[in-house]
Protein backbone atom coordinates (compact mmCIF):
# COMPACT_ATOMS: atom_id res chain seq x y z
CA UNK A 1 0.00 0.00 0.00
CA UNK A 2 1.31 3.54 -1.19
CA UNK A 3 1.87 5.95 2.17
CA UNK A 4 0.91 8.73 0.28
CA UNK A 5 -2.16 9.30 -1.18
CA UNK A 6 -1.47 8.80 -5.45
CA UNK A 7 -2.18 11.92 -7.48
CA UNK A 8 -4.79 10.52 -9.52
CA UNK A 9 -5.16 13.30 -12.29
CA UNK A 10 -1.33 11.67 -13.13
CA UNK A 11 -2.91 8.31 -12.32
CA UNK A 12 -5.53 8.72 -14.46
CA UNK A 13 -3.43 10.11 -17.36
CA UNK A 14 -1.40 6.97 -17.24
CA UNK A 15 -4.84 4.65 -17.68
CA UNK A 16 -5.40 6.67 -20.92
CA UNK A 17 -1.71 6.38 -21.79
CA UNK A 18 -1.29 2.63 -21.43
CA UNK A 19 -5.05 2.22 -23.16
CA UNK A 20 -3.45 4.03 -26.16
CA UNK A 21 -0.24 2.24 -25.86
CA UNK A 22 -2.13 -1.64 -25.82
CA UNK A 23 -4.53 0.00 -28.70
CA UNK A 24 -1.97 0.84 -30.61
CA UNK A 25 -0.31 -2.42 -30.33
CA UNK A 26 -2.93 -3.66 -33.05
CA UNK A 27 -2.04 -1.06 -35.51
CA UNK A 28 1.78 -1.63 -34.96
CA UNK A 29 1.31 -5.38 -35.61
CA UNK A 30 -0.97 -4.73 -38.83
CA UNK A 31 2.29 -2.26 -40.04
CA UNK A 32 4.50 -5.19 -38.96
CA UNK A 33 3.04 -8.36 -40.76
CA UNK A 34 2.92 -6.37 -43.72
CA UNK A 35 7.16 -7.87 -44.58
CA UNK A 36 7.60 -9.49 -41.41
CA UNK A 37 5.84 -13.12 -40.75
CA UNK A 38 3.86 -13.44 -37.69
CA UNK A 39 6.41 -15.75 -35.87
CA UNK A 40 9.24 -13.86 -36.42
CA UNK A 41 7.52 -10.36 -35.74
CA UNK A 42 6.61 -11.92 -32.29
CA UNK A 43 9.84 -13.25 -31.55
CA UNK A 44 11.45 -10.02 -32.09
CA UNK A 45 8.74 -8.34 -29.89
CA UNK A 46 9.04 -11.11 -26.85
CA UNK A 47 12.74 -10.88 -27.19
CA UNK A 48 12.98 -7.40 -27.18
CA UNK A 49 10.63 -6.39 -24.63
CA UNK A 50 11.75 -8.87 -22.59
CA UNK A 51 15.35 -7.85 -22.24
CA UNK A 52 14.14 -4.54 -21.69
CA UNK A 53 12.32 -5.37 -18.87
CA UNK A 54 15.58 -7.55 -17.80
CA UNK A 55 17.36 -4.27 -17.66
CA UNK A 56 14.43 -2.12 -15.59
CA UNK A 57 15.27 -5.17 -13.12
CA UNK A 58 18.66 -4.68 -12.76
CA UNK A 59 17.99 -0.67 -12.43
CA UNK A 60 15.55 -1.90 -9.28
CA UNK A 61 18.63 -3.83 -7.90
CA UNK A 62 16.37 -7.08 -8.35
CA UNK A 63 17.07 -10.21 -10.27
CA UNK A 64 14.97 -13.14 -11.25
CA UNK A 65 14.34 -16.54 -9.37
CA UNK A 66 16.73 -19.39 -10.17
CA UNK A 67 14.36 -22.29 -9.28
CA UNK A 68 13.14 -24.65 -12.09
CA UNK A 69 9.51 -24.51 -10.47
CA UNK A 70 9.27 -21.20 -10.82
CA UNK A 71 10.83 -21.12 -14.52
CA UNK A 72 8.20 -23.67 -15.10
CA UNK A 73 5.47 -21.30 -14.39
CA UNK A 74 7.19 -18.59 -16.32
CA UNK A 75 7.03 -21.13 -19.08
CA UNK A 76 3.58 -21.74 -18.58
CA UNK A 77 2.86 -18.06 -18.62
CA UNK A 78 4.55 -17.49 -21.61
CA UNK A 79 2.50 -20.10 -23.63
CA UNK A 80 -0.97 -18.02 -22.30
CA UNK A 81 -0.10 -14.51 -22.19
CA UNK A 82 3.01 -14.12 -24.74
CA UNK A 83 3.65 -16.85 -27.54
CA UNK A 84 0.27 -17.78 -28.67
CA UNK A 85 -1.54 -14.85 -28.17
CA UNK A 86 0.37 -12.66 -29.85
CA UNK A 87 1.63 -15.38 -32.78
CA UNK A 88 -2.07 -15.69 -32.95
CA UNK A 89 -2.97 -12.13 -33.48
CA UNK A 90 -0.19 -10.89 -35.74
CA UNK A 91 -1.38 -14.24 -38.14
CA UNK A 92 -5.23 -12.89 -38.09
CA UNK A 93 -3.79 -9.51 -38.56
CA UNK A 94 -2.55 -10.36 -42.37
CA UNK A 95 -6.22 -10.21 -43.04
CA UNK A 96 -8.14 -8.36 -40.47
CA UNK A 97 -8.07 -4.90 -39.57
CA UNK A 98 -6.30 -3.36 -36.43
CA UNK A 99 -9.58 -1.80 -35.24
CA UNK A 100 -11.60 -5.60 -35.31
CA UNK A 101 -8.86 -7.18 -34.14
CA UNK A 102 -9.07 -4.75 -30.88
CA UNK A 103 -12.88 -5.17 -30.47
CA UNK A 104 -12.25 -9.08 -30.60
CA UNK A 105 -9.59 -8.95 -28.15
CA UNK A 106 -11.39 -6.80 -25.33
CA UNK A 107 -13.40 -9.94 -24.37
CA UNK A 108 -10.24 -11.41 -22.14
CA UNK A 109 -12.22 -10.20 -18.82
CA UNK A 110 -15.75 -11.50 -19.85
CA UNK A 111 -13.40 -14.95 -20.60
CA UNK A 112 -11.58 -14.93 -17.35
CA UNK A 113 -15.13 -14.71 -15.34
CA UNK A 114 -15.84 -17.48 -17.57
CA UNK A 115 -13.57 -19.88 -16.82
CA UNK A 116 -12.81 -18.64 -13.24
CA UNK A 117 -16.77 -19.40 -12.87
CA UNK A 118 -16.16 -22.99 -14.37
CA UNK A 119 -12.79 -23.99 -13.50
CA UNK A 120 -12.04 -22.13 -10.30
CA UNK A 121 -15.15 -21.25 -9.10
CA UNK A 122 -13.94 -18.88 -6.41
CA UNK A 123 -15.81 -15.52 -7.37
CA UNK A 124 -20.35 -15.29 -6.84
CA UNK A 125 -22.03 -15.16 -9.94
CA UNK A 126 -23.79 -11.90 -9.75
CA UNK A 127 -26.56 -10.32 -12.29
CA UNK A 128 -24.09 -7.77 -13.15
CA UNK A 129 -21.74 -10.39 -14.16
CA UNK A 130 -24.18 -12.58 -16.37
CA UNK A 131 -25.49 -9.11 -17.99
CA UNK A 132 -21.78 -8.64 -19.34
CA UNK A 133 -21.12 -12.09 -20.40
CA UNK A 134 -24.46 -12.41 -22.10
CA UNK A 135 -23.75 -8.58 -24.01
CA UNK A 136 -19.73 -9.68 -24.49
CA UNK A 137 -20.90 -12.71 -26.30
CA UNK A 138 -23.86 -10.77 -28.23
CA UNK A 139 -21.18 -8.29 -29.06
CA UNK A 140 -19.00 -11.05 -30.38
CA UNK A 141 -21.68 -12.81 -32.47
CA UNK A 142 -22.70 -9.22 -34.11
CA UNK A 143 -19.27 -8.56 -35.07
CA UNK A 144 -18.37 -12.29 -36.58
CA UNK A 145 -21.53 -13.62 -37.34
CA UNK A 146 -22.71 -12.03 -40.26
CA UNK A 147 -19.36 -12.65 -41.85
CA UNK A 148 -19.64 -16.54 -40.75
CA UNK A 149 -23.10 -17.06 -42.42
CA UNK A 150 -21.82 -15.67 -45.49
CA UNK A 151 -19.18 -17.96 -45.77
CA UNK A 152 -15.99 -15.50 -45.47
CA UNK A 153 -14.02 -18.63 -44.27
CA UNK A 154 -10.25 -17.32 -44.19
CA UNK A 155 -11.92 -13.86 -42.78
CA UNK A 156 -13.81 -16.01 -40.28
CA UNK A 157 -10.40 -18.32 -39.31
CA UNK A 158 -8.80 -15.51 -38.49
CA UNK A 159 -11.24 -13.67 -36.10
CA UNK A 160 -11.44 -16.55 -34.34
CA UNK A 161 -7.98 -16.41 -34.03
CA UNK A 162 -8.12 -13.54 -32.15
CA UNK A 163 -10.86 -14.54 -29.80
CA UNK A 164 -8.63 -18.14 -28.93
CA UNK A 165 -6.20 -15.64 -28.20
CA UNK A 166 -7.99 -13.44 -25.99
CA UNK A 167 -9.12 -17.19 -24.41
CA UNK A 168 -5.26 -17.43 -23.85
CA UNK A 169 -5.10 -14.05 -21.79
CA UNK A 170 -7.84 -14.87 -20.04
CA UNK A 171 -6.05 -17.90 -18.93
CA UNK A 172 -3.06 -16.30 -18.63
CA UNK A 173 -4.77 -14.19 -15.84
CA UNK A 174 -5.82 -16.77 -14.07
CA UNK A 175 -2.96 -18.87 -13.71
CA UNK A 176 -1.31 -15.51 -12.97
CA UNK A 177 -2.26 -16.06 -9.57
CA UNK A 178 0.75 -18.41 -9.19
CA UNK A 179 3.22 -15.53 -9.02
CA UNK A 180 1.76 -13.11 -6.01
CA UNK A 181 5.16 -13.46 -4.16
CA UNK A 182 6.94 -12.11 -6.62
CA UNK A 183 7.19 -8.87 -7.84
CA UNK A 184 5.07 -8.70 -10.69
CA UNK A 185 7.60 -7.42 -13.29
CA UNK A 186 9.66 -10.58 -12.80
CA UNK A 187 7.05 -12.92 -14.25
CA UNK A 188 6.37 -10.30 -17.51
CA UNK A 189 9.92 -10.48 -17.44
CA UNK A 190 11.00 -14.20 -17.02
CA UNK A 191 7.23 -15.27 -19.44
CA UNK A 192 8.63 -13.04 -22.09
CA UNK A 193 12.23 -14.49 -22.31
CA UNK A 194 10.56 -17.76 -21.75
CA UNK A 195 8.33 -16.51 -25.04
CA UNK A 196 11.40 -15.40 -27.43
CA UNK A 197 13.39 -19.08 -25.94
CA UNK A 198 9.94 -20.68 -28.00
CA UNK A 199 9.46 -18.53 -30.81
CA UNK A 200 12.76 -17.86 -31.51
CA UNK A 201 13.61 -21.69 -33.25
CA UNK A 202 10.36 -21.59 -35.04
CA UNK A 203 11.32 -18.45 -36.51
CA UNK A 204 14.72 -19.75 -37.66
CA UNK A 205 12.61 -23.00 -39.08
CA UNK A 206 9.61 -21.63 -40.57
CA UNK A 207 11.15 -18.06 -41.78
CA UNK A 208 14.45 -17.99 -42.12
CA UNK A 209 14.68 -14.22 -41.41
CA UNK A 210 17.99 -13.71 -42.69
CA UNK A 211 16.56 -14.37 -45.89
CA UNK A 212 13.81 -11.84 -45.22
CA UNK A 213 13.77 -7.89 -46.25
CA UNK A 214 11.40 -6.10 -44.15
CA UNK A 215 10.25 -2.93 -44.82
CA UNK A 216 11.59 0.65 -42.67
CA UNK A 217 8.20 0.98 -41.51
CA UNK A 218 7.53 -2.95 -40.18
CA UNK A 219 10.89 -2.50 -38.61
CA UNK A 220 9.53 0.79 -36.85
CA UNK A 221 6.29 -0.87 -35.88
CA UNK A 222 8.23 -4.15 -34.54
CA UNK A 223 10.35 -1.59 -32.59
CA UNK A 224 7.32 0.77 -31.54
CA UNK A 225 5.64 -2.56 -30.15
CA UNK A 226 8.15 -3.64 -28.81
CA UNK A 227 9.51 -0.77 -26.89
CA UNK A 228 5.86 1.18 -26.07
CA UNK A 229 2.74 -1.62 -26.71
CA UNK A 230 5.23 -4.54 -24.36
CA UNK A 231 7.76 -3.00 -22.45
CA UNK A 232 6.66 0.16 -21.44
CA UNK A 233 3.32 -0.47 -20.95
CA UNK A 234 3.99 -3.09 -18.56
CA UNK A 235 6.13 -0.73 -16.72
CA UNK A 236 2.90 1.39 -16.45
CA UNK A 237 0.74 -1.33 -15.47
CA UNK A 238 2.64 -2.52 -12.75
CA UNK A 239 2.56 0.64 -11.48
CA UNK A 240 -1.56 1.07 -11.80
CA UNK A 241 -1.64 -2.07 -9.49
CA UNK A 242 0.13 -0.18 -6.54
CA UNK A 243 -1.61 3.03 -6.64
CA UNK A 244 -5.10 2.24 -8.65
CA UNK A 245 -6.12 -1.72 -7.31
CA UNK A 246 -6.05 -4.52 -9.86
CA UNK A 247 -9.92 -2.97 -10.56
CA UNK A 248 -8.63 0.31 -10.95
CA UNK A 249 -6.02 -0.98 -13.64
CA UNK A 250 -8.48 -3.12 -15.44
CA UNK A 251 -10.46 -0.23 -16.71
CA UNK A 252 -7.82 -0.08 -19.63
CA UNK A 253 -9.27 -3.39 -20.86
CA UNK A 254 -12.77 -1.35 -21.90
CA UNK A 255 -10.76 1.84 -22.67
CA UNK A 256 -8.45 0.56 -25.10
CA UNK A 257 -11.18 -0.86 -27.42
CA UNK A 258 -12.75 2.58 -28.91
CA UNK A 259 -8.76 3.64 -28.90
CA UNK A 260 -7.26 0.85 -30.66
CA UNK A 261 -10.36 1.24 -33.13
CA UNK A 262 -10.07 4.81 -33.61
CA UNK A 263 -6.28 4.77 -34.42
CA UNK A 264 -6.96 1.97 -36.97
CA UNK A 265 -9.52 4.44 -38.40
CA UNK A 266 -7.36 7.32 -38.13
CA UNK A 267 -4.05 5.87 -39.18
CA UNK A 268 -4.62 2.90 -41.85
CA UNK A 269 -7.64 4.11 -42.98
CA UNK A 270 -10.24 1.10 -41.54
CA UNK A 271 -13.82 1.46 -41.36
CA UNK A 272 -16.21 -0.03 -38.95
CA UNK A 273 -19.33 -1.32 -40.35
CA UNK A 274 -22.78 -0.48 -38.24
CA UNK A 275 -22.79 -4.01 -37.08
CA UNK A 276 -19.23 -4.28 -35.82
CA UNK A 277 -20.31 -0.58 -34.34
CA UNK A 278 -23.16 -2.22 -32.44
CA UNK A 279 -21.25 -5.67 -31.38
CA UNK A 280 -18.71 -2.76 -30.23
CA UNK A 281 -20.80 -1.38 -27.87
CA UNK A 282 -22.28 -4.62 -26.42
CA UNK A 283 -18.52 -5.45 -25.78
CA UNK A 284 -17.70 -2.62 -23.90
CA UNK A 285 -21.03 -2.74 -21.91
CA UNK A 286 -20.24 -5.81 -21.14
CA UNK A 287 -16.69 -5.81 -20.12
CA UNK A 288 -17.76 -2.44 -17.73
CA UNK A 289 -20.17 -4.73 -16.39
CA UNK A 290 -17.41 -7.46 -15.72
CA UNK A 291 -14.87 -4.96 -14.20
CA UNK A 292 -16.07 -2.45 -12.06
CA UNK A 293 -16.69 -3.31 -8.67
CA UNK A 294 -20.11 -3.10 -6.95
CA UNK A 295 -21.65 -0.71 -4.39
CA UNK A 296 -19.43 -2.64 -1.92
CA UNK A 297 -16.16 -2.87 -1.90
CA UNK A 298 -14.25 -5.93 -3.75
CA UNK A 299 -11.63 -7.10 -1.97
CA UNK A 300 -10.65 -9.41 -3.78
CA UNK A 301 -7.59 -9.65 -6.32
CA UNK A 302 -8.47 -9.29 -9.99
Amino acid sequence: MPSTKPNMTVELSLLILLASLWGASYSFIKIGVETIPPITLIAARTLIAGLILLAVLRLRGLRLPTDAKTWARFLVQAVLNSAVPFTLIAWAEQTVDAGLAAILNSMTPIFAFLLTALIVRHEQVTTRKLFGVVAGLAGICLIIGMQALNGLGDALWAQLAVVAATVCYAGAAIFGKNFRGLDPMMPAAGSLICGAIILIPLSLVVDRPWTLAPSTASMLALLGLSIFSTALAFVIYFRLIHTLGSVGATAQAYLRVPIGVAIGVIFLGETVTSTAGIGLVCVIAGVIAMTLPGRKRDIAAA
